[in-house]
C-alpha cells in the first residue's frame, strides 16, 4: 500500500517510509491511497485478542514489512500493559461503556500506538544499521508515552518538547525523572502550540531533517492513527451484537487525532453511528463542528491540560476528505488558517461528528457525579465526555487516561485520591529536563549537540 500526502506535492510512500519521514516534506499528512473494507471481515475478528487484532488490521496497511517481523513487533509492544484484556470495556449503565485506555506503561491512550512506534523504530534502525534522533510535541501525555516506547533503545535520541508549567506534575515526572541517557525532555516558554508551531519549522527543514535523520512521534506520524484505529474495533467487537450498530464513540479530544482513527475505522466498514468530540474550554473543534469556522482563541489553562490546544493537527487529515481528496483546495484551506487565523466554512460537513465543550467547573461536577452514581472515578479528560451524552444511543466513552496521574483533581472532586506505584516512584527522583524557548533555530542546534 502506498501513502500519499495531504498536501499531494511529495511522491508518495510505502509504509516505512512514511513513518520514518512523519511529515510529508510538502508539509501535509500522509494518509493511505486506499482504505480497506473490512465490512466482510468483522466476523472473522471477533475471537482474536487485543496483540492478534492489531496485526490483522495492520497487515493490510504495513505491506513493504515482513508478515513475521510484523506480528513480533506487535506483540512485544502489548507485553507491559497491565491489564489482560489490554483495552477493557467496562459496562456502567444500561446504554454506557467505558473503553479503558489507560492500563498501559503510561497510563494514558498514547501507550497503544507509542509502544509499537519505538519497537518499529528500534526495528529499523536495526535493519538498516543507521541511528534515528526522534522529535516531538507534548500537550502531556503523549511526550511519556513516547519516551517510554523509546527508553534506552539503542541507535535511538528522543527530543521532547512541553509547555513549561502547563502539564501536570506528574506528566512532566513520567518524562524527566527516567534517568535515560537518549531522553531529553525539553520545556518550552509557552503553550503547546508553540511548542507545535516550532516542531514543525524544524521538520520544516529539509536539509536538517536528512542531515540528523529526523522521525516524529506526534499523531502527525501516520502510524500513530492506524494503531489507534484497533482499540475502536476492539470495543465494538465487545459490545452486545444488539447494540453495535447503534453506537456512538465519546472522544476526549485536543489534537484530533484520536477520535480520527475511529472516524477512518467507519470508513473501513465498520458500522459505527458516529462519534461525539469531547473538548475542555480550549473548545476550538466544539465550535468548528457546531458553527462551521476555525478560528483561534487564546489557550486558557485548565483541569484537563492534554487537551489545552487550539491547532488541532489532526484535523487536516478530515479536512483532506471533506475537500473531496483535493490537495489544491485543501492547501488553500490551510494556508488561509495559518495566515489568519481562522477560516470559514461555506457548507461544513460535520459527517457523523457532534461535538461537546466543559468548563473546569463543569469537569468537577461531573467527576462528582459520575462517582457518586456509579462508583467509577474518571480523569478530568475523560470527564469531558460524560457530558450532553446522547439519550437514543449507546455511548462507549474513552477512558484516556488513568486518574491516578491527576490526584489533586480527583481529591477535590470526590474527597478520593488515587494512586498507582509507578507513579508514586517518581516522587522521589531527580527530575532532569532542558529549558529553551519555543525557537526554531535553538531547538536544532539543542538536536545537533545532543542527538546521535
Amino acid at each position: 500500500m502506498r501513502f500519499l500526502s495531504t498536501r499531494g506535492q511529495t511522491e508518495p510512500l510505502g509504509f516505512s517510509a512514511a513513518v520514518a519521514t512523519g511529515l510529508a516534506p510538502d508539509g501535509g499528512l500522509f494518509l493511505p491511497e486506499t482504505l480497506p473494507d473490512l465490512s466482510g471481515e468483522l466476523a472473522d475478528f471477533a475471537w482474536l485478542g487485543y496483540a492478534d487484532l492489531c496485526y490483522e488490521f495492520l497487515r493490510r496497511f504495513a505491506t513493504d514489512v515482513e508478515p513475521t517481523a510484523l506480528k513480533e513487533l506487535v506483540a512485544r509492544s502489548y507485553r507491559h500493559f497491565t491489564h489482560p484484556a489490554i483495552a477493557p470495556l467496562e459496562q456502567l449503565g444500561e446504554n454506557l461503556f467505558v473503553l479503558e485506555l489507560f492500563h498501559g506503561p503510561t497510563l494514558a491512550f498514547k501507550d497503544f500506538a507509542l509502544q509499537f512506534l519505538g519497537n518499529f523504530y528500534e526495528h529499523q534502525c536495526r535493519l538498516r544499521g543507521e541511528t534515528i534522533n526522534v522529535l516531538g510535541a507534548t500537550s502531556g501525555d503523549t511526550g511519556a508515552a513516547a519516551i517510554h516506547g523509546l527508553l534506552g533503545k539503542p541507535g535511538v535520541a528522543i527530543f521532547i518538547l512541553y509547555p513549561d508549567g502547563r502539564i501536570a506534575p506528574l506528566q512532566e515526572r513520567q518524562m524527566a525523572c527516567t534517568g535515560a541517557a537518549n531522553v531529553f525532555p525539553i520545556a518550552i516558554e509557552g503553550t503547546f502550540d508553540d511548542a507545535q508551531a516550532a516542531l514543525k519549522d524544524v521538520f520544516g527543514d529539509q536539509d536538517f531533517r536528512t542531515q540528523h535523520r529526523l522521525s516524529a512521534v506526534n499523531s502527525i506520524n501516520l502510524a500513530r492513527v492506524l494503531v489507534q484505529c484497533v482499540y475502536y474495533l476492539y470495543a465494538w467487537l465487545r459490545l452486545p451484537v444488539a447494540k453495535r450498530q447503534n453506537v456512538e464513540f465519546v472522544v476526549p479530544t485536543g489534537n484530533f487525532g484520536n477520535v480520527l482513527a475511529g472516524w477512518m475505522l467507519q470508513k473501513m466498514g465498520v458500522p459505527i453511528r458516529g462519534f461525539k468530540i469531547a473538548t475542555n474550554q480550549n473548545d476550538i473543534l466544539y465550535r468548528l463542528f457546531t458553527t462551521g469556522e476555525y478560528r483561534l482563541a487564546p489557550v486558557a489553562p485548565s483541569l484537563a491540560p492534554s487537551m489545552d490546544i487550539q491547532v488541532a493537527s489532526n484535523l487536516e487529515r478530515f479536512l483532506y476528505y471533506a475537500a473531496g481528496r483535493d490537495p489544491a483546495r485543501l492547501r488553500k484551506i490551510m494556508e488561509t488558517f495559518k495566515a489568519t487565523g481562522a477560516y470559514r466554512f461555506e457548507h461544513f460537513n460535520a459527517d457523523t461528528f457532534t461535538a461537546s465543550h466543559c468548563t473546569d467547573a463543569e469537569i468537577s461536577a461531573i467527576t462528582r457525579q459520575v462517582y457518586q452514581k456509579y462508583g467509577y472515578i474518571c480523569d478530568p479528560h475523560t470527564a469531558c465526555g460524560f457530558k450532553d451524552l446522547s439519550r437514543d444511543r449507546v455511548s462507549v466513552m474513552l477512558a484516556t487516561a488513568s486518574p491516578a496521574k491527576f490526584p489533586d483533581v480527583i481529591r477535590a472532586a470526590t474527597g478520593r485520591e488515587p494512586t498507582h506505584p509507578s507513579l508514586e516512584a517518581l516522587k522521589s527522583r531527580l527530575i532532569v529536563r532542558h529549558l529553551l524557548k519555543a525557537d526554531p533555530a535553538g531547538i536544532k542546534a539543542f538536536i545537533a549537540e545532543h542527538g546521535v
